[in-house]
């Protein structure tokens, strides 16, 4: 098991295989479905983005609310598969890691391997558990998205495994 406190350099990105289980500390960002199409829009028309992605990990979660004395309430991962469109450009302005679960296409594992980028998954159905090692959080852009917001993530000891490393090497079936 690896502990890696963020945020991800190249050098920690060169040193994760994929096969490796890490626990993440540090902070994440947040962004599913409709925030990943708000900046691609945004991309798309050359303006600014609302968060600065670079160097960044973003964690594709819809978290539920949280019950009184929690950061957060269940907090697992979403396929990440709906955000394929979307990845390759948002891993040019400097986004370094994904976190999610399930396969990704070839064009986002292309530019994984040209922009130095790791995919991490997330245990699916452990909702509950991953929400543990989110410590705090706070909301970055498009709260209107409830949810769906961005926000970011002050994570513990998050657990996860490399499922892409920067090479391309995948323990994903394609």
């Amino acid at each position: 098991m690896k502990k890696i406190t963020l945020p991800l350099t190249d050098d920690i990105i060169k040193d994760l295989h994929a096969g490796d289980s890490v626990l993440l500390s540090g902070s994440i960002i947040t962004g599913r479905d409709a925030a990943h199409k708000r900046l691609f829009e945004l991309i798309e028309r050359n303006e600014p983005l609302p968060v600065d992605i670079q160097g960044e990990v973003i964690y594709y979660v819809g978290p539920a609310p949280a019950k009184p004395g929690h950061a957060v309430g269940p907090a697992g991962p979403t396929s990440s598969y709906r955000m394929d469109k979307y990845a390759p450009a948002l891993l040019d302005r400097g986004l370094k890691g994904m976190i999610g679960k399930g396969a990704r296409n070839r064009e986002v594992i292309d530019s994984m391997i040209k922009n130095n980028v790791v995919y991490f998954a997330a245990i699916g159905g452990a909702a509950a558990l991953i929400s543990k090692s989110i410590k705090k959080i706070e909301t970055l852009a498009y709260e209107d998205l409830g949810t769906e917001a961005i926000y970011r993530f002050y994570i513990e000891d998050f657990p996860a495994i490399v499922a892409i490393d920067s090479t391309g090497k995948s323990i994903l079936v394609q």
